[in-house]
C-alpha cells in the first residue's frame, strides 16, 4: 500500500513541475513512467541548445534571417534592380569619356571593368557579412552601421571596443556625404536650367532664382518616406538619363568615327584623375543595405544571376561604351561632360541637359531616403508616438531649407563636398566592407581559405581603396586652393 501511494505522490509531482497532461486510462505507474518520458525530451532539447549557442554559435545555420523578415511594404526584385540603378547610375555616365580621355581607349575598358568588378565585390563582401551577421546574432535584419558594430562586437578582442566608433563613424559619413550631395545636386539642377532657360529665352537670371525654383518640387519628393513608392521616381530618372545617353550616342555616331590621334594607354600622371572619375561614377555602396533589408525575397539580391550581377554588369557595359566612343569621337578635346561636347545650336542637344537635370532632380527621393532613415532612427524616441508624422514633415523640410540656405550662400560649394565626398564615399564604399569581411573571418579557423588566399586578396583590395582614398582627396585639396587660394 506504502508502494502505491509513493507512486502517486511521485506521479503529482512531476505533474505539477512540468506541463504535461497524461489523458491516457493506464495504471499509476505506468502513467509516470510516460510523465517522466515526456518531461524527459524538452529538457534534453534545451540542453542541446544551450550547448550549441554557448559552442562558438553553431547554431546559427538553424537560424534563417529571411524567414523572421516582417517588412511592411516589400520591394520587388525588378523594384530592388531599379533602385540599385538609380543608385549607380547617375550623371557620371556622363563624365566617363573625360574618364577615358585621361585612361586611354584600351587601358579605360580595362580599367572600368576592373573597378566594376571591384566594386561589385564590395558589394557582395557588405551583404554577405551583413547577412552571416544576422544568423550569427539572430536577428532578421541588420543596417550598414548595425554590421559594422555588430562585426566588431563579436570579432577578435582587440576590435570589440571600436564597436560603437564603427557604428557612429559609418552613419555619421552617410549623413554628411547625403545631405552635402542634396546640396551639390541642388546647384547642377539650377545651374543646368540657368545655363539653358537664359540662353533660349535671353533673360539674365541669377542662379539663387534657380535654386529657389528647384527647391519647390523637392519640397514634395523629400517628403517621400515609403522606398516603395520611390520606385517610380527612380524609375522616372533611370529613363530620363537613358534617354540622355540615346540622345548622346546619336551625336557620336552621326558621323565616322576616327580612330587616329586617340590614345590607347594612359600616361603615368592621368591614372589618379581616370580612377577617381570612374569609382565617384559607379560607387553607390550607401543605398545596397537599405534596398536590400526591404526585399520581398532578398535571397535574389546575391544570387547568379540576382540583383548585383544584373545592375552592375549592365552598369559596366554601360559605362564602357559611352567612355570609348565619347572620346573615340571628340579626341582632346572631350569635356568633363559629354554633353557639352554636342552642339548647341541644335535643341535635342540642349535638351539632353535639361532631361539630365530632371534625372537629378527625381533621384534625390532615394539619396534622401538612406540618410533620413538613419537620422530619424536617432531622433524619434523624442517625439511621442502620435506626432511623429508631423515631426518627420518638420524634419524633412527643415533639413531641406538648410541645404537651400547652403547652396544659396555658397555657390563654390563642390570642392568641400568633393573633399567630404572622397574621404567618406572611398571608406565606404571601398574600405569598409573589405575590413568587414576580414574582421568577420578572423577568429574562424580555415575562413581565409587554403594559404589564406582570402587575406591576401583583402589586403590588395584594400590597398586601392586606400589609393583612391589618397588621390580623391589630394585632387579635391587641388581644387580648393586654386578656386581660394
Amino acid at each position: 500500500m506504502s508502494n502505491v501511494i509513493r507512486v502517486r505522490e511521485e506521479l503529482s509531482a512531476c505533474l505539477r513541475t512540468s506541463r504535461v497532461t497524461i489523458v491516457n486510462d493506464t495504471s499509476d505507474r505506468r502513467s509516470l513512467r510516460e510523465c517522466r518520458k515526456r518531461q524527459h525530451v524538452p529538457q534534453a532539447m534545451e540542453l542541446q541548445k544551450t550547448d550549441a549557442e554557448s559552442n562558438g554559435g553553431l547554431s546559427d545555420e538553424e537560424y534563417e534571417p529571411f524567414r523572421h523578415r516582417r517588412v511592411k511594404k516589400p520591394n520587388s526584385t525588378n523594384g530592388t534592380i531599379i533602385h540599385m540603378l538609380k543608385g549607380s547610375l547617375g550623371t557620371g555616365i556622363l563624365a566617363m569619356p573625360s574618364a577615358f580621355r585621361n585612361g586611354g581607349l584600351v587601358f579605360g575598358v580595362i580599367g572600368t571593368t576592373v573597378v566594376g568588378l571591384i566594386y561589385a565585390h564590395c558589394v557582395y563582401l557588405l551583404v554577405s557579412t551583413s547577412q552571416k551577421s544576422c544568423k550569427r546574432t539572430r536577428v532578421p535584419v541588420l543596417g550598414f552601421s548595425e554590421t559594422a558594430q555588430s562585426v566588431f562586437r563579436h570579432g577578435p578582442a582587440p576590435t570589440q571596443r571600436f564597436a560603437n566608433a564603427a557604428k557612429a563613424y559609418i552613419d555619421y559619413s552617410l549623413l554628411i556625404v547625403s545631405f552635402f550631395s542634396v546640396c551639390v545636386y541642388l546647384l547642377f539642377i539650377a545651374t543646368t536650367l540657368r545655363d539653358v532657360i537664359n540662353n533660349e529665352l535671353g533673360i539674365d537670371w541669377d542662379t539663387r532664382i534657380y535654386i529657389l525654383l528647384t527647391a519647390v518640387p523637392l519640397i514634395f519628393v523629400t517628403q517621400v518616406r515609403d522606398l516603395r513608392y520611390l520606385v517610380p521616381f527612380s524609375a522616372l530618372a533611370n529613363t530620363l538619363i537613358l534617354v540622355t545617353f540615346g540622345i548622346t550616342l546619336y551625336y557620336i555616331f552621326r558621323e565616322p568615327i576616327d580612330l587616329s590621334n586617340r590614345e590607347l594607354f594612359p600616361e603615368i600622371t592621368a591614372l589618379p584623375s581616370f580612377f577617381g572619375t570612374v569609382v565617384y561614377a559607379v560607387e553607390g555602396i550607401g543605398v545596397v543595405l537599405p534596398v536590400e533589408n526591404k526585399m520581398k525575397h532578398p535571397q535574389h539580391f546575391l544570387a547568379c544571376p540576382g540583383v548585383v550581377s544584373i545592375v552592375l554588369s549592365f552598369i559596366t557595359v554601360l559605362y564602357n561604351v559611352t567612355g570609348f566612343f565619347g572620346y573615340a569621337r571628340y579626341g582632346p578635346g572631350t569635356r568633363a561632360s559629354v554633353t557639352l561636347n554636342l552642339p548647341s545650336e541644335e535643341k535635342l542637344a540642349v535638351s539632353t541637359q535639361l532631361l539630365a537635370a530632371l534625372a537629378i532632380l527625381f533621384t534625390l527621393g532615394i539619396y534622401y531616403y538612406v540618410p533620413m532613415d538613419i537620422l530619424w532612427r536617432k531622433v524619434k524616441h523624442y517625439f511621442p508616438a502620435e506626432r511623429h508624422n508631423i515631426a518627420q514633415i518638420g524634419i524633412r523640410f527643415g533639413i531641406l531649407v538648410a541645404m537651400t540656405g547652403l547652396a544659396l550662400g555658397v555657390p563654390e560649394l563642390e570642392p568641400f563636398i568633393g573633399l567630404v565626398g572622397s574621404i567618406c564615399s572611398a571608406t565606404l564604399g571601398l574600405l569598409t566592407p573589405i575590413v568587414l569581411d576580414t574582421v568577420f573571418r578572423w577568429s574562424t579557423p580555415g575562413a581565409f581559405g587554403v594559404f589564406r588566399w582570402r587575406l591576401v586578396k583583402n589586403v590588395i583590395l584594400m590597398a586601392f581603396g586606400l589609393f583612391i582614398l589618397v588621390v580623391g582627396t589630394y585632387f579635391s585639396i587641388k581644387d580648393i586652393v586654386e578656386i581660394y587660394g
